[in-house]
């Protein structure tokens, strides 16, 4: 069976005409028309493998309607009989048995139920709330438990692939030779070593294991699961939203430095079928649609669209190009089954950097593409991640243009994957991956550049020569990948160094404080005040605690510098600064202490603190 779930304002229907036969449409029990207010509209299509165990698909689905009405705090549900949803449907006396029982279960549940009838065309007019919950989809079978991947063209896709030619695998070296990757395998650094094993071996790293992070961005109050709200939906506290905001800050500037033009598209868009059909499916996470009485969809599409939905209507010079609009996403949504949602490198809503550059030929495409691609090498540096790489291209794109990927592999200056495709089965011809590898040896993928040889034509988008129009060539360009992606790399990498840290520009508190007794915290507070006039975050840990167990907070907290504050100290301000990342205590002036952290920032953003000056003041958020 087939569930999509839509969190409704209101949902308004009326049948028309029989969809076939008198005996199979429903004409007893059911209202020929209805409405319904703040409601859970599902649409509902029972598939032939239910016939199997009727009562075991009902069972399930009531688990199902139970569990999205309980997330979404409402007990009215429509009961909305929809073909469309899958090709291989139960026979018309199965499907109104399983509608019919579920209507009574729920019932009997004290829901209150509106069942639109089986059998008839209807037109409906539906009002969806927009937010991250309103759309979701559920597939399940009569064994208990089972949930699986509600895409059907992700599941198409997958058995395309296992029809496919298999690709050839190569290790590509700054010299541009090409060797067997698992045959040089153990020349290779670890994080290559565990690269090549998950993308060339398809061996999973420790398979069953939690990564590092998960535990870590709980214990350091950064981040947690929203028990209100779906699986997977993330909440944050102040230290960790701090580490996204600045971030996307970073990320921002990268981006607008660089040339990129911000701006911002819906996420929810209603189209006619014709529109529909050209362009659903093709970009963006997983996206929901369904057909109402009037042909209209309703879609929640990524960055993608809105962005090729401007340059479509845009008038682009040839001197425009390369022509760069970039968004910061901040409403992606990707449906992942509850076994999918893995702490922040995998949620249902995530924040997505996504810049898509107009290039007017394949050579300006290329010098793009190995422009953005350093952009993430210097990115890598900036947040203290390692990367490895894996450039894809087909087969003939590779033949065409190997001395140009020689000089993208040069400019990376270590041994990169080469995945070669037989054929084109995809939007773009080429791409890089750049991925962090965690503290299990599994990668996480950030950055990513690619040459979409299709999107311009599929979505008119066109520049002017001044005598004719063309197509451009369009690049897909995330400089850093999912903002909590990148989170999570830093946490593993975290995880595995011998003292745990973060950059010091990422540190929610730079500078840490001890006074020895409360006649020293005067003197703490009139210098955090001059750091702060200097841009640095500092705090002070006045509670009335032990030096010992404050350091100990220090330490937990990851403060890069720290300094216990005496009267020797207010006497001669100069202080024996810890620092963390050395593992050793240095005495500073205050003026060094203040060049030290704008050494270790450099242009970074700088922000405010998140957190009250005084830990006393920090509540604990877990």
């Amino acid at each position: 069976m087939r569930l999509l779930f839509i969190h409704s304002d209101h949902l308004t229907f009326e049948t028309t005409d029989k969809a076939g036969p008198d005996d199979l449409a429903e004409t007893e029990g059911v209202p020929m028309d209805g409405s319904m207010e703040d409601c859970v509209t599902a649409f509902i299509t029972v598939e032939s493998d239910d016939e199997n165990d009727l009562e075991g698909v009902v069972d399930n689905a009531l688990e199902e309607l139970e569990d999205v009405s309980g997330q979404l705090n409402t007990r009215s549900i429509v009961l909305y009989p929809y073909a469309h949803l899958s090709e291989d449907l139960a026979s018309p006396d199965a499907a109104k048995t399983v509608l019919q029982s579920l209507e009574s279960e729920l019932e009997a549940e004290n829901f209150d139920i509106l069942r639109a009838p089986f059998g008839w065309y209807k037109s409906f007019e539906i009002s969806c709330k927009g937010h991250p919950l309103s759309e979701l989809s559920r597939h399940v079978t009569s064994h208990h438990g089972d949930e699986v991947d509600d895409d059907a063209d992700d599941d198409a896709e997958d058995e395309q692939a296992e029809e496919r030619e298999p690709s050839d695998w190569y290790l590509m070296g700054p010299d541009g030779d090409l060797t067997d990757p698992v045959e040089r395998k153990a020349d290779l650094s670890e994080d290559m070593q565990a690269f090549v094993e998950d993308e060339v071996e398809d061996v999973t790293a420790n398979k069953g294991e939690e990564p590092a992070h998960l535990e870590l961005m709980q214990e350091k109050e950064l981040v947690d699961y929203d028990p209100l709200s779906d699986v997977g939906n993330l909440r944050y506290y102040p230290r960790g939203k701090f580490i996204r905001d600045s971030l996307m800050e970073y990320v921002n500037d990268l981006v607008v430095d660089y040339g990129g033009m911000p701006v911002e598209t819906p996420i929810m868009y209603d189209l006619g079928v014709r529109a529909i059909d050209e362009h659903a499916g093709k970009f963006g996470e997983r996206q929901y649609r369904f057909e109402s009485g009037n042909r209209k969809m309703m879609l929640r599409f990524a960055a993608c669209f809105g962005q090729f939905s401007i340059m479509r209507d845009m008038f682009i010079s040839e001197n425009d190009l390369p022509l760069r609009v970039y968004e910061m996403s901040t409403y992606s949504f990707r449906r992942e089954q509850k076994g999918e949602v893995m702490g922040l490198k995998r949620q249902r809503a995530f924040t997505m950097p996504d810049m898509h550059t107009a290039a007017a030929d394949i050579e300006q495409a290329k010098a793009e593409f190995q422009a953005q691609t350093n952009l993430s090498l210097e990115s890598s540096s900036d947040l203290g991640l390692n990367y490895v790489a894996v450039f894809r291209a087909t087969q003939e794109f590779f033949d065409d243009h190997r001395e140009w990927v020689e000089d993208v592999v040069d400019d990376i200056d270590e041994p990169v994957l080469l995945e070669i495709l037989p054929d084109r089965h995809h939007y773009w011809s080429a791409k890089i991956d750049l991925a962090a590898i965690d503290a299990l040896g599994r990668p996480i993928e950030n950055p990513t550049v690619q040459i979409d040889v299709e999107s311009a034509e599929r979505f008119d988008i066109t520049y002017n020569t001044g005598e004719s129009s063309h197509n451009p060539i369009i690049l897909h360009y995330s400089p850093s990948g999912g903002i909590e992606r990148v989170m999570a790399a830093l946490l593993e990498q975290a995880a595995r160094q011998e003292t745990a840290s973060l950059p010091t520009w990422l540190s929610p508190t730079q500078v840490r404080f001890i006074p020895v007794g409360d006649e020293h915290v005067e003197f703490c507070d009139e210098i955090v005040d001059d750091l702060a006039d200097a841009g640095i975050r500092a705090d002070i840990d006045e509670r009335n605690e032990s030096v010992g167990k404050r350091i100990a907070k220090a330490e937990t907290d990851w403060v890069p510098y720290y300094a216990v504050v005496g009267d020797d100290e207010v006497e001669n301000p100069v202080f024996g600064i810890n620092l963390r990342q050395e593992d050793d205590e240095v005495e500073m002036a205050l003026e060094e202490l203040v060049d030290a952290v704008h050494e270790d920032v450099g242009d970074k953003p700088t922000k405010n603190r998140y957190l009250p000056r005084y830990v006393s003041d920090h509540p604990n958020f877990t």
